[in-house]
């Protein structure tokens, strides 16, 4: 068994891991990239918010990301029965991106893996964490790759950014109730032949199916699209089968998109993702941050997964640079507290969501222009702005604003 060194070891190579690991590279750091699975993989999250593209400039990815022709998406579409909610996000409160990307998450995640292998990080695919010690400031990790090989590594810090895997939160038993109690997803491809042009063939879609259940529709340039579902576990005992057969009986309970993928096989069978939230007790610890959905993730319904992967990543990866070179850092104000302050912020838009209370605000017949602004600010992922009222007072002002609206309909 061979025993190696490196002050950073990060676990993960998804969008959290990379920029965590772009950002180091640039830094010239001594890490290593841990990745269970071999890449290309599918994975879920596979719309971007705008926040995203602040963090992959800062870690050295916009220039490759921007020459693969993904998709753009310029805001969000919600629809319920008859009614049209649409979100630019060129008309948001504030600075910052207006744009970002649809993908593909095999290939999006690739070419920020690959760009990393060329730019000199060492990534280790199909490589398995098999136990985490903690002695005397430095941890011993023991790995086993594909081939039986087992190796050690000892590190001054470990980024956990292992997503569903994990991996610290198993080792050291970090796990804590999620947020968001009893929701599952199912998903799937199409390849789409007879797309149609213009925004129905370009833009994300949410549709309500009720308060609690809606359906996304995620086109991707390649022509492949993305299909799911999101709802309570009692939504998903209703239909019977599997997950093939539920899948098509599922499509019947849409309204907007009822009929249009019929034609379609679809391109894998549907996963299925069983009470999709996830929490931890605590983000860090002694030479240790969790980043992305390692440690918390929330609801898929504003896409905000990715968002918080790369924002914790790098900050995750800042501090631990800051750390191994022997200058003081305050976890709980510099990462933990800011971290939760922009969970806190889409946790009340979740909540409010599958309360039925923002979906009341999207869908009002005539919002007020200022008020979309903000909103719309949030939905692009710019969640740490306090000069947004609706990120300084959400859940205050959200409450509000409801009763506001409930007011208009009984007058």
């Amino acid at each position: 068994m061979k025993n190696e060194i490196r002050d950073i070891v990060i676990i993960g190579a998804g969008p959290s891991g990379s920029v965590a690991a772009g950002y180091l590279e640039k830094q010239d750091a001594s890490i290593l990239v841990l990745e269970k699975q071999k890449f290309p993989r599918f994975s879920i999250g596979e719309s971007l918010i705008p926040r995203c593209m602040d963090n992959f400039e800062e870690a050295g990815f916009l220039d490759i990301l921007k020459v693969q022709g993904f998709q753009k998406k310029y805001g969000a579409r919600f629809i319920r029965n008859n009614e049209v909610a649409e979100f630019d996000f060129s008309k948001k409160f504030g600075n910052g991106w207006d744009w970002t990307w649809q993908v593909p998450r095999a290939d999006f995640d690739k070419v920020l893996t690959d760009d990393l292998s060329t730019r000199g990080v060492d990534i280790r695919f199909e490589t398995e964490v098999t136990s985490v010690s903690y002695t005397n400031s430095f941890w011993t990790i023991k790995t086993r790759n594909h081939t039986g090989e087992e190796n050690e590594i000892t590190c001054k810090f470990i980024i956990d950014s292992s997503g569903n895997g994990r991996v610290l939160a198993k080792h050291l038993d970090l796990e804590a109730p999620p947020k968001i109690y009893d929701h599952s997803s199912i998903f799937t491809h199409i390849k789409e032949t007879h797309r149609p042009e213009g925004i129905e063939g370009s833009q994300i879609t949410f549709e309500v199916l009720n308060t609690e259940t809606w359906f996304w529709y995620i086109p991707f340039s390649n022509g492949s699209s993305s299909l799911g579902f999101v709802g309570p576990n009692s939504w998903f005992k209703k239909f019977s089968g599997n997950n093939m057969e539920a899948f098509k009986q599922m499509l019947l309970e849409t309204d907007y998109y009822k009929g249009r993928f019929d034609e379609y096989p679809f391109n894998f069978k549907p996963l299925l993702y069983n009470n999709i939230s996830r929490n931890v007790k605590y983000v860090y610890g002694n030479g240790f941050a969790l980043t992305g959905n390692s440690a918390e993730f929330l609801d898929p319904v504003f896409s905000s997964g990715v968002a918080f992967a790369t924002e914790s990543g790098l900050l995750a990866a800042k501090l631990a640079f800051r750390e191994i070179n022997g200058k003081k850092v305050d976890w709980e104000n510099e990462y933990s507290k800011y971290i939760k302050k922009g969970v806190d912020v889409f946790s009340t838009y979740v909540k409010e969501w599958y309360s039925g209370k923002l979906q009341d605000i999207f869908f009002h017949p005539n919002p007020n222009p200022h008020v979309k602004e903000q909103i719309c600010a949030v939905l692009a992922g710019y969640v740490w702005d306090k000069k947004n009222p609706f990120v300084r007072n959400h859940s205050r002002i959200l409450e509000n604003l409801h009763k506001l609206i409930k007011k208009e309909k009984i007058v």
